[in-house]
Parts: structure tokens; sequence; C-alpha cells
């Protein structure tokens, strides 16, 4: 019991400093972040703009190019894993009718590996039919150029409807849909 009193009261203090440090006028909130790494970062923005972009409108060509050769494209269906060329060939009929899909970003991190030659990221998007989703992830340093070599589209589920989403997901796959 003592002992258990003692960590809770040394936690304390430990926020109580660190609330301290963080708001003390003294110490500065500078990034970290050098230039080099600024303007990787700036690049990998630029290329997941441009995905987004091209996507909605529906530009084919372009937007593959964004794309690794052995990339991987993971879907909002649990069935949706696929290879390049398996979402080209699902996306070819949508674009050459002019229907590509808009996914708005509103949020963005990424990070790097130590040699900045692969990043990854999270991302909130907005969509007009699925609302608020995220996409995660890896771009890779091909001839100073960054492609995509995976995207995951998830609908971000809140834990408040966690329980009921899991329990139609149940019920859908015992129809053997």
């Amino acid at each position: 019991m003592r002992l258990t009193v003692t960590i809770i009261l040394l936690l304390s203090c430990l926020n109580a400093f660190a609330a301290e440090v963080v708001s003390s006028p003294i110490a500065p909130r500078t990034s970290t972040k050098d230039k080099a790494l600024l303007e990787a970062e700036e690049k990998v923005n630029k290329v997941l703009d441009a995905l987004h972009q091209l996507a909605s409108d529906a530009n084919f060509d372009d937007y593959f190019a964004l794309y690794s050769n052995d990339a991987v494209f993971i879907g909002t269906d649990a069935t949706e894993v696929w290879t390049i060329n398996a979402f080209k060939a699902y996306a070819q009929p949508h674009f050459s009718k002019g229907q590509g899909w808009t996914y708005t970003p509103h949020s963005r991190h990424v990070y790097f590996s130590k040699n900045r030659d692969v990043a990854w990221f999270n991302e909130l998007l907005d969509n007009k039919s699925l609302g608020v989703t995220r996409g995660t992830g890896v771009l890779i340093l091909e001839n100073n150029a960054w492609k995509v070599s995976q995207y995951h589209l998830t609908i971000p589920v809140p834990n408040a409807l966690a329980d009921s989403v899991a329990e139609q997901i149940k019920s859908h796959r015992k129809k053997g849909q």
C-alpha cells in the first residue's frame, strides 16, 4: 500500500514537472527537424496531394505513375488487397468514364527511416459518401522520386460504435456475403 501511494505521488510530481517545463517561457518550442528532413517531408506531401488530386480527376496514367511497380493497395473491404496490376484493373473502367474518387486530406503525419529512403504516413481524409476515412501507407525513394509502395484506406470506427459494427460484420459474413 505504501509503495503504491509513493508511486502515485512520484508520478504526480513528474506530471506536474513536465507540465511546468512544457509551459515555461524559458523552454522554447522549436522544431527539431533539419532542412533536409523538411524538404523530404514536403516532397512526400506533394506526392500524396497529387495522388488524391489525380484520383479525383480520374487521371489514370499520372495517378498510377505515382506508385512503385510492386505497390499494394488495401481498400476498406477485407477482400481488397490488390497488387498494382489488380488495382489498375479495378480503377480503369471507372477512370475511363471520368469517374475517380475524391478524398480530401485534412491531417497528415509523415515519418522517415534513418537514411530517409522510406517514408510512412497516416492521414485523415474527408469523402462525400464515407465521411472521415484514414489513409496509411509507405513510400520509397526510387531514382530520386518518391513512389507509393503501399496505400491502405480505412474507415475509422469510433470506439463507442465498435461493438455494433463488429456485430454487423459478423452477421454479414454469416449470410455469406
